[in-house]
C-alpha cells in the first residue's frame, strides 16, 4: 500500500509539473530549482547571482522554507519579486505549491525564475516542479561523502556549485573526490567551484547561466 500511495503522489506531481513547465514556457521564463542541505549557502548565491544579472535580465525568487520570511526578505532587499513558501514542515516543494505561488509573480515580465528549494538532500530530487534544470549546491563543509551518500540529488541535477571553495585550505575535505564522484554519478554534470564570500567562481556560474537563458 506505501508503494502505491507514493507512486499516485508522484504521478500528480509530475502531471502538475508539466503543466508548470508549458506555464513557464508560455511566460517566455527560465527556470531553476535549486536545491541543498540546510546552511550549504542558496540564498547567498542568490544575492550574489541576482546583483550581477539583474541589469541584464528580470529576475523573480519563489523562496522555500519549512517556516519563516528570513531568506525572502534578504532577496526583496534586492528589488526583485519574490514570493515565500511556507511548508511548515513537509521536507521539499512540489508543483501544486509553485502553481499557486507562481500566480502572485508577473511571470511574463521576467526573464529567470529561481526556485529555492527547502534545504534537504533527499525529498527535493524526487520532485520535478516545472523546471528546466535542477541546480544543486553542495558546502565543502559538508564533508566529501556526499555525492555517494545522496547518489539521486547528483544524478538529476545539471549544475553542481561546490560552494564556500575558500574553506578549502582549512577542512580536510577533497575537492577532487566530490567531482569525481558527482561525475560517476552524473557524466553530464556541469561542476563550479564558488565563493559567495570572495566572490571566486561567481563571474563562471553567472555566464554560463546567461548563456541558458539567452
Amino acid at each position: 500500500m506505501k508503494v502505491k500511495l507514493t507512486t499516485k503522489i508522484l504521478d500528480a506531481n509530475e502531471r502538475i509539473a508539466e503543466e508548470n513547465k508549458k506555464m513557464f514556457k508560455e511566460a517566455g521564463v527560465y527556470v531553476i530549482n535549486l536545491m541543498s542541505s540546510p546552511g550549504a549557502g542558496k540564498t547567498s548565491l542568490l544575492e550574489k547571482t541576482i546583483s550581477v544579472i539583474k541589469d541584464k535580465v528580470k529576475v523573480g525568487v519563489i523562496e522555500g522554507d519549512i517556516t519563516g520570511t528570513n531568506d525572502a526578505e534578504r532577496i526583496d532587499r534586492l528589488g526583485v519579486p519574490v514570493v515565500q513558501i511556507n511548508t511548515e514542515g513537509a521536507c521539499h516543494l512540489d508543483a501544486n505549491m509553485i502553481a499557486d505561488a507562481a500566480k502572485d509573480l508577473p511571470l511574463k515580465d521576467l526573464d529567470l525564475l529561481f526556485i529555492e528549494n527547502v534545504g534537504n538532500l533527499v525529498c527535493p530530487a524526487e520532485f520535478k516542479v516545472g523546471e528546466d534544470v535542477k541546480v544543486m549546491i553542495l558546502s565543502i563543509a559538508e564533508g566529501d561523502d556526499k555525492p555517494l551518500k545522496y547518489p539521486l540529488m547528483f544524478q538529476e541535477s545539471s549544475v553542481l556549485i561546490i560552494n564556500k571553495i575558500d574553506l578549502k585550505d582549512l577542512l580536510d575535505v577533497s575537492v577532487d573526490k566530490i567531482k569525481k564522484d558527482a561525475q560517476f554519478l552524473n557524466p553530464r554534470i556541469k561542476i563550479f567551484e564558488v565563493s559567495c564570500k570572495t566572490g571566486q567562481g561567481i563571474d563562471e556560474w553567472t555566464n554560463w547561466l546567461m548563456t541558458n537563458i539567452s
